[in-house]
C-alpha cells in the first residue's frame, strides 16, 4: 500500500501591518487552490500566517487584540476552512491564539481534508524580549505578546487520506532546537510541519548575520533534524519586506536523508509540491537512528546532572 502524500510548501510573501483580514485570506486561498491545482492534498502555511509579523512592534492593548483569534475556525477566516474542504484539501497554518481565559500563544493547527482538528500546538522557544531594548532600529517582542507554549510536543496519526501518517508540529525558533524534534521523533513522528516568520536580519542586534546566513541556518537546521530523525519537514516562511523590516524566505520540503527535494526561489506567494513518501522514513528509523537499539538515556542523565542545565526528571520525558 503507497504511504505517498502530496504536499505544498504555501509560501507568503509580505503581509503589511495596514492589510485587510480579508486581503490576506484572499492570498492564503489562491495559494490552496494554486496547491490543490497540482495534485496536494496536505497544504502548509506559514507562522502567523493571518497578519503581519506584529510582534516587531510595540503596539497598544487594543491593536494586540486585534491580531488574535478567539476561536479557530471563526468568521474571518472560515472561508478558508470551507474552500479547504471544498477542494479536499488539509492544512497547517500558524496563528495568535487568545483563549477563553485571556492567555495568548502562539499557535499552529493542523486540519484534516474533511475540516476536522487534527491537532493543536503551542510554540514553546518564544524568542526576544518583553520589553523593548533600548535604541533599536527593529524589536523582538513575542515574550511580552505571548506566553510559553503548554502542550508540549504532541504527534498525532491521521487518516488514511494521509496514509495514516505520524505527524508533529514546531513553530518559528522551536526548529533550531533539537529537544523539540527529538521529543516527536521519540512518539514516532514521520511528518514534520513547521511555519515560520524569521528575520532577514539579527533580530537581537548586531549586524553579524546577513539575510543569506540566516536562510542557510534555515534550512540547515531542518535538514540536520530531518536526517537525525529520520523524519520528512516541511518549513514553510512568510518572507519579504513588511513595513521596512526584512523576512527571508527558503521554504522547503526535506526527506529523511536531509535532502531537500523542493525548494521556493523567491520571497513572494509561492508554491511548491513534492511527494513524500512515509516509508521512506523506515530505513532511519530502523537502522541508523534506531532509537531503542542504539540511543543512551543513561548517559544524558549523567551529564545533566554534572550540568545542572535540565533535571534528570525532564530528560526522561524527552
Amino acid at each position: 500500500m503507497s504511504r505517498i502524500i502530496r504536499i505544498a510548501a504555501a509560501q507568503m510573501g509580505p503581509t503589511q501591518r495596514a492589510d485587510s483580514r480579508d486581503h490576506t485570506l484572499a492570498r492564503m486561498i489562491k495559494l490552496m487552490e494554486n496547491a490543490a491545482a497540482q495534485g496536494a492534498t496536505l497544504v502548509v502555511f506559514p507562522e502567523l500566517a493571518f497578519t503581519t509579523f506584529f510582534p516587531r512592534w510595540l503596539l497598544d492593548e487594543k491593536e494586540v487584540l486585534g491580531q488574535f483569534e478567539t476561536g479557530m475556525p471563526n468568521s474571518q477566516v472560515q472561508p478558508l476552512f470551507d474552500r479547504a474542504r471544498e477542494l479536499g484539501v488539509g492544512f497547517y497554518v500558524g496563528y495568535a491564539e487568545l483563549t477563553p481565559d485571556g492567555q495568548q500563544f502562539n499557535t499552529s493547527i493542523i486540519v484534516a481534508p474533511d475540516g476536522k482538528l487534527l491537532g493543536k500546538y503551542r510554540k514553546v522557544h518564544l524568542p526576544g524580549s518583553v520589553e523593548p531594548r533600548a535604541g533599536a532600529r527593529y524589536q523582538q517582542l513575542e515574550k511580552r505578546y505571548f506566553k510559553y507554549g503548554d502542550l508540549g510536543f504532541p504527534v498525532f496519526r491521521s487518516g488514511p487520506e494521509w496514509a495514516d501518517t505520524l505527524m508533529g508540529m514546531l513553530i518559528c525558533n522551536d526548529r533550531r532546537w533539537p529537544e523539540g524534534w527529538r521529543s516527536l521523533a521519540l512518539q514516532g513522528m514521520e511528518l514534520l510541519c513547521v511555519g515560520y516568520n524569521s528575520a532577514a536580519y539579527d533580530p537581537n542586534g548586531g549586524d553579524t548575520e546577513s539575510a543569506e546566513l540566516r536562510t542557510f541556518h534555515a534550512q540547515l537546521v531542518v535538514q540536520a533534524n530531518a536526517y537525525m530523525n529520520a523524519c520528512w519537514a516541511v518549513a514553510v516562511a512568510k518572507a519579504g519586506n513588511e513595513d521596512g523590516s526584512g523576512l527571508i524566505g527558503g521554504s522547503c520540503i526535506v526527506d529523511p536523508n536531509g535532502l531537500i527535494v523542493a525548494q521556493t526561489h523567491s520571497l513572494a506567494d509561492e508554491v511548491v509540491v513534492a511527494d513524500c513518501d512515509m516509508d521512506l522514513c523506515k530505513q532511519g528509523k530502523s537502522k541508523m537512528f534506531n532509537f531503542e537499539a542504539h540511543r543512551r538515556p543513561m548517559h544524558y542523565e549523567r551529564l545533566c546532572k554534572q550540568t545542572g542545565v535540565i533535571t534528570p526528571e525532564s530528560e526522561k520525558t524527552v
